[in-house]
């Protein structure tokens, strides 16, 4: 009986012990500067993303969009800037100017050809341009309503859809898809605020939707032709809130951060659930590394009212945990709101800070 005893006491002490050692992450230590590049307009930095060259580019929202009254709809442009620096830091220019997709920047990417690609949540699209800035391909297409305010005191609503109680007009980027499940979206590239983008090595585009009223990812071939999509609104398996950002790795899985329920989700490029990261918080901005050891780089990024969080976790693609580094703050090294992380390679990242309205390069030691 005594035997027994110790051998109980034993393994629950081991579990105790695994438990503690799981619960214990190690710090990374780490160098960062703010002032590599200057932004010639400054305002939230929504996306940083690199070339093959080493030259930088930096999404960031500078403004408020202009509204232009056509005959039969109002446009809006501007609100957001896209810029390309060096690899010395020097800008180079500005890309995008005057594109109708341009309002409210929330993420870019650089593909592995080089080829740059903008996500933006005020007009619902992803816009793809070639290496040297020229327009390439658009997925998306703004809302056909505009929010108006009807008078002080009024909440704003958009025209054409009923009030909060009924049924909103079946159209773009609606969150049930004319009667789907909730978040499911509708098929093709309806998107309500998408968050991110990315590739499989065949090319194939994938987009989280999952900002606004929909909980999807969208798959589409390199030509842009909709495939299919996956997920809707939830916190099962293969289930959202809040996507807010993808990665993919070089055999084609793909990683989900569901903010909303706290974790990672792993699919395959059919949508075929995987598995899950949990524990690193909520995470936000993600990336995967290149070189022949991958590592997923993934931000629990303070609230907005917050100063708590802020650090950033250094994972294996299995979910390993290797370390973190940072914390939430105003200074040199400390994050505020990361939405973007870049990693071409494990040890040299930049990240775009909206609190901080700047782009940090990070060296790991």
């Amino acid at each position: 009986m005594k035997r027994l005893l110790n051998i109980v006491v034993a393994v629950s002490s081991l579990a105790l012990g695994v438990s503690l050692f799981a619960q214990s992450v190690p710090e990374i230590n780490y160098d960062a500067s703010a002032d590599v590049i200057s932004l010639p307009s400054f305002g939230e930095v929504a996306g940083v993303a690199t070339n093959s060259k080493g030259h930088v580019f930096v999404y960031a929202r500078t403004g408020h969009a202009v509204a232009t009254l056509g005959d039969e709809r109002t446009f809006y442009h501007g609100g957001s800037r896209l810029f390309q620096f060096d690899q010395a830091g020097k800008f180079v220019k500005e890309i995008g100017q005057g594109v109708y997709s341009v309002n409210f920047a929330q993420q870019v990417r650089v593909d592995p050809q080089d080829n740059i690609w903008i996500v933006d949540a005020g007009s619902n699209m992803i816009v793809k341009f070639d290496a040297d800035g020229r327009l390439q391909m658009v997925l998306g297409r703004k809302p056909e309503n505009i929010t108006l305010r009807s008078g002080p005191g009024v909440p704003a609503r958009q025209l054409d859809v009923k009030p909060e109680g009924g049924a909103a007009e079946g159209g773009r980027g609606g969150g049930r898809g004319g009667g789907a499940a909730p978040g499911s979206g509708i098929n093709g590239d309806n998107f309500s605020r998408p968050s991110d983008v990315t590739w499989d090595r065949a090319g194939n585009i994938y987009v989280a939707d999952g900002y606004g009223t929909n909980n999807r990812i969208a798959k589409f071939t390199k030509e842009g032709n909709f495939v299919k999509t996956w997920g809707q609104t939830g916190s099962g398996q293969g289930q959202f809130n809040q996507i807010r950002g993808i990665a993919a790795d070089a055999t084609g899985n793909l990683y989900v951060a569901d903010a909303g329920n706290k974790r990672i989700q792993v699919f395959d490029g059919e949508g075929t659930f995987k598995s899950q990261i949990t524990g690193i918080g909520t995470p936000q901005a993600i990336c995967i590394s290149g070189g022949a050891t991958p590592y997923l780089f993934s931000s629990n990024s303070n609230d907005q009212e917050s100063m708590d969080n802020g650090e950033i976790y250094k994972l294996r693609t299995t979910g390993q945990v290797v370390g973190k580094f940072g914390k939430a703050g105003r200074m040199a090294k400390e994050f505020g709101i990361v939405n973007a992380i870049d990693c071409r390679t494990e040890k040299d990242l930049w990240v775009g800070e909206i609190w901080n309205w700047r782009a940090q390069k990070v060296t790991l030691k």
